[in-house]
């Protein structure tokens, strides 16, 4: 997601890749600025300021890492002075900081409530079609893009299956296609596809989708897939 998007105050993008956008400019930071705010993003509460430093800066002691998380601190000041808050003893994201993977969070959390409306299909698609961070691979970023992933999967899932009953089926397949691409091998995404395929009357766009999934399910797995998408496909 590009950061140009953003209007109005601080916003902070984490899908898709990094960026900081304050008074419509991106602001460019090092590394270790970017860790400080994405890190203080998924905690979404203050965080003591020991357990920030010792989580962002694990080769140093207390000593130097405490003065580097100072310093990291001094240095985002000057370049978005509306992006942290900071007492003595914790940190925590300012708030009116807007943050993308707090919006696409909710918006997952929405799709799979029933109860709720839809406002824009196309626009919850791809939010929900970026992982988080992706380039990165600090143990605390790994955890949180799986929690993502399951929550957004879910997300598109539940779409897919919205639009096909309403027989929107173009979009349908682009959710759907957004959940298979996210996590190939799960059957409930290869289903809620292969139904929208089924629903458009698509026969062959479905038989193909299935065959391919079964293709990577034997040469990755070594099963194949379930019985009950096997009689959905056959019938």
């Amino acid at each position: 997601m590009s950061g140009a998007e953003s209007a109005g105050g601080p916003r902070l993008f984490l899908i898709g890749g990094f960026d900081l956008v304050d008074a419509n400019r991106s602001v460019g930071m090092a590394l270790a600025l970017q860790r400080l705010l994405a890190y203080l993003a998924i905690q979404r509460r203050p965080v003591l300021r020991t357990h920030v430093a010792g989580a962002l800066w694990l080769d140093s002691d207390d000593g130097h890492a405490i003065g580097s998380l100072r310093s990291a601190l001094h240095r985002i000041r000057r370049l978005c002075r509306g992006a942290v808050d900071v007492s003595s003893s914790h940190l925590s994201l300012a708030p009116d900081l807007e943050v993308d993977l707090h919006e696409a969070v909710a918006l997952a959390r929405r799709l799979n409530d029933p109860t709720c409306v839809v406002d824009d299909s196309a626009a919850a698609t791809d939010v929900l079609s970026c992982d988080f961070l992706p380039d990165w691979y600090d143990d605390w970023v790994l955890v949180e893009r799986e929690r993502f992933r399951q929550l957004r999967v879910h997300g598109l899932e539940s779409l897919c299956g919205r639009l096909t009953a309403g027989a929107r089926y173009a979009e349908a397949i682009e959710a759907g296609l957004g959940a298979v691409a996210a996590e190939p091998l799960r059957e409930s995404a290869q289903r809620a596809l292969i139904l929208a395929y089924l629903a458009e009357g698509n026969t062959v766009e479905a038989i193909r989708q299935f065959t391919t999934y079964r293709a990577q399910v034997r040469d990755e797995v070594g099963c194949d897939p379930s019985p009950g998408l096997k009689r959905l496909v056959g019938r």
